[in-house]
């Protein structure tokens, strides 16, 4: 089986133990990123791993009459429901540059993936603002977790990148979405129409600020690779 995994540093032929300068996170250092809560890891999977997320997509996210997602991609049958959120990982990744880049980070209790918190941002240099969007497999909501995943992406945001705004959208009938922003400091900040299974859809946006992040600080996140990622996020190190 073929993993896409952080390589160990491998001894070469003169068995020096010098690092191997073609590692997948010298080239490509969000590899190297990890998000630690009390109960959490967040960072990128291998492909091992992403087949196990595409399972939790197949098992089912949401109630079959409800849909919280302004794309409807969880109306696709279980198997195509899978593959989709692989290659959607995978053109996440493959899309990132400084100036546009959407940050997949998958959601890992007790080692096994339940989910998908992305962070993205538009100009990030000039804006210093992001906007997250997530989802969970329905075994593991209603326990607090999709707080403490949005909580570890607003920590990297904030003190790993240096942001001043973090913005959210949920519609009006997803009423957990919504609480997740009101705990962790978000204020309203307008409405938005959209158009869902053709139908037309109410959302309300929510703007989340330096001061009021810091003000709603509860969960203990902590960051290892942050640094190596910056140039390619458009961001700088504090100070």
């Amino acid at each position: 089986m073929v993993r896409l995994s952080l390589p160990k540093n491998r001894e070469t032929s003169e068995g020096t133990g010098c690092h191997d300068s073609s590692m997948l996170v010298d080239h490509f250092p969000l590899y190297g990123l990890r998000l630690r809560t009390p109960r959490l890891e967040l960072r990128l999977a291998d492909l091992e791993e992403l087949g196990a997320l595409g399972d939790v997509a197949a098992a089912g996210i949401h109630d079959g009459d409800e849909m919280p997602f302004a794309t409807p991609w969880t109306d696709a049958p279980p198997e195509e429901r899978a593959r989709g959120t692989i290659q959607h990982f995978w053109s996440m990744l493959a899309g990132i540059r400084p100036a546009q880049w959407a940050l997949p980070m998958v959601v890992f209790s007790a080692g096994a993936p339940i989910g998908m918190q992305e962070i993205h941002a538009e100009d990030f240099s000039v804006l210093r603002s992001v906007g997250s969007g997530s989802w969970l497999g329905q075994a593991h909501q209603g326990q607090g977790i999709g707080t403490e995943m949005r909580a570890a992406v607003l920590h990297l945001a904030f003190a790993g990148l240096g942001a001043e705004y973090a913005q959210s959208e949920a519609f009006d009938d997803n009423p957990a979405s919504l609480r997740v922003s009101v705990k962790l400091g978000y204020e309203p900040d307008g409405q938005e129409l959209r158009v869902v299974r053709g139908v037309k859809r109410k959302g309300q946006r929510f703007r989340l600020t330096r001061a009021a992040w810091e003000r709603h600080r509860g969960i203990e996140v902590e960051m290892t690779g942050v640094e190596p990622c910056l140039p390619l996020l458009g961001a700088r190190p504090e100070g």
